[in-house]
């Protein structure tokens, strides 16, 4: 398993997840990665809700995921999220997917978002109060 994550989030393989060769569709992925990313910004304390509340959004603007290996139904992997790098306006998250317990590396992946004015929809600064938030929670000064 990666130690460079501190933060990982459960995730069970759903029947539906899975597609004629009893692997779990490519796409899917990408949703874990969302799940994880969402569930990481809650642990850190910093909510969609209370993004949305500060009048901010964020838009995913690329994508990117490395098949690995492969899950199946019912497996339990674990989805492990951090953030990357900080722009003026743009964070980046990246992503490690392994099943567990056998800590079998199954994806990588990085999302880039934007932040945006919630009624504008025009780049913003991301705010000091998330750097902090993040570094506060990955320890970094």
């Amino acid at each position: 398993m990666d130690q460079k994550y501190k933060f990982y989030h459960p995730l069970r393989v759903r029947y539906a997840e899975t597609d004629a060769q009893a692997r779990v569709f490519f796409g899917n992925y990408l949703s874990y990665f969302d799940v994880a990313l969402i569930e990481y910004m809650r642990a850190i304390g910093y909510s969609y809700k209370e993004m949305i509340d500060q009048g901010m959004d964020i838009f995913y603007v690329e994508a990117s995921c490395q098949y690995k290996g492969a899950a199946r139904f019912d497996d339990l992997l674990h989805a492990h999220a951090r953030v990357s790098h900080f722009g003026n306006t743009s964070f980046t998250f990246d992503f490690s997917i392994f099943k567990h317990p056998s800590d079998e590396l199954i994806t990588t992946g990085r999302i880039s978002i934007v932040t945006v004015d919630i009624q504008t929809e025009k780049p913003i600064r991301v705010p000091d109060t998330l750097r902090q938030a993040v570094a506060l929670f990955e320890g970094e000064s």
